[in-house]
Order: C-alpha cells, then structure tokens, then sequence
C-alpha cells in the first residue's frame, strides 16, 4: 500500500522572511513619509506663488538710479516673488540637466544610490553586490566617494553651478529692474514664509525621515 504524498508545510517565521526579502527596499514606511511630506510641503508653497502676469509688467519696469536702489529692489521683490524666482531657478536647472542627459542620468544614478541603498533601506537587508555583501559603513563611504567623484570630477558639478549662476543672474537682473511701489508688502511678514518654507519644510521632512534609519546604522 502507497504511502500517503506529503504536502510541504511553510511556517509563519519562513513566509513573513520571504515577504520581507521580495519587499521592494524603497518601499518603507520613513521614504512613504518623506514623499507624502514632500508633496504636502510643495503644494503649500505653490499656493504662495504670485501671478506671473505681475512678474511679467512691462510697464511696472525701470533702470534703478544707484546700486543700492538696486539691492533695495532686489530685496523688496525677492520677499513678494520668492516662489516664482526659486520656480524660475528650478526651471533653469532642469533646463540645463534635460539639455545634458549624461549628467541627469548620473545625477539620477547618484540620487537613487543614496534612497535604495542607505537612506530608506531596511537596516536587516544587507547590500549584496556580486556576491559580495558590504556592511553601512562601506556602504556610505562608497556614496560618500562617488558623490565627491560626481560632483567635484565631472561635468556635473560645473552644469549645476552653472546654472544656479545663470538663474541667479536672472532673479537678480529681474529684481533690479522691477519697480517694487505697486506690490502690496507686508513688512511683519516672515522672511521664511512661502516657499522658503518648503525648502525648511522638505530639508525637516528628509532629516526626520532619515533619521530612524541613519540611527540605526551608526
């Protein structure tokens, strides 16, 4: 008589291990909290923008009399147009990157390293390269090298230099010539609200969420 066939039986410890291994490493709790903070901080500063009508006035554009008329402008219109003037960095940055797709790919290649491979990466997913498995610390170290490499030994560093500069130099011309008079200034108004604060907001939000992470590295 045929022994009954045996039917393999998974424990809950060997299910919960292999969901875990097939979970993708990005997609943790601290980088869903990064992005949802990230986007709540974008939206918010958005709803800060001027109407670019404004910033576009012919008629509201003169030549300043003396450099430190100019400054004065610069200051008065940085503090009602900061959205649009840091909208109009970003722009020419993802100008620059889109017209060098070497150096966006590389940027990106940098940029996904830090998020898969350490930022948001589970702390008992070790990464295998190879074969070979490296620890946090070679682990940051190898980030840590190849974003000097990228940033300081390639065209990379230059584009994005160069383009701050570019959109500097046009905040700065724009600002100087903009008549500030018909802007509606609030003088108590804080000089990081709008999207300055979404600058501090995104920094705090990536810190925060980082942080657990990095914590249990060290």
């Amino acid at each position: 008589m045929a022994s009954p066939a045996t039917l393999p039986i998974s424990s809950p410890q060997s299910t919960a291990a292999s969901g875990a291994q097939s979970q993708p490493p990005i997609a943790t709790p601290a980088f869903r909290s990064f992005i949802s903070r990230l986007s709540s901080s974008i939206r918010q500063g958005f709803a800060q923008r001027r109407p670019w009508y404004e910033l576009l006035d012919r008629t509201s554009f003169a030549r300043p009399d003396s450099v430190a008329e100019a400054a004065s402008r610069v200051r008065k219109n940085f503090s009602y147009f900061r959205v649009n003037y840091i909208s109009l960095l970003a722009g020419v940055l993802a100008l620059s990157l889109l017209s060098h797709p070497f150096s966006l790919l590389v940027l990106l290649a940098l940029l996904g390293g830090w998020f898969f491979l350490y930022l948001f990466r589970p702390s008992d997913q070790p990464v295998v390269i190879l074969g070979r498995t490296f620890s946090d610390r070679e682990t940051l170290g190898i980030l840590v090298v190849s974003t000097i490499v990228v940033v300081f030994l390639t065209s990379v560093g230059s584009l994005l230099i160069s383009a701050l500069l570019v959109g500097l130099a046009i905040v700065c011309a724009h600002g100087a010539f903009r008549v500030p008079e018909d802007l509606f200034l609030d003088d108590q108004e804080p000089g990081n609200v709008g999207f300055l604060s979404f600058l501090g907001g995104a920094a705090s939000s990536a810190a925060a969420a980082a942080a657990p992470a990095v914590a249990a590295r060290v």
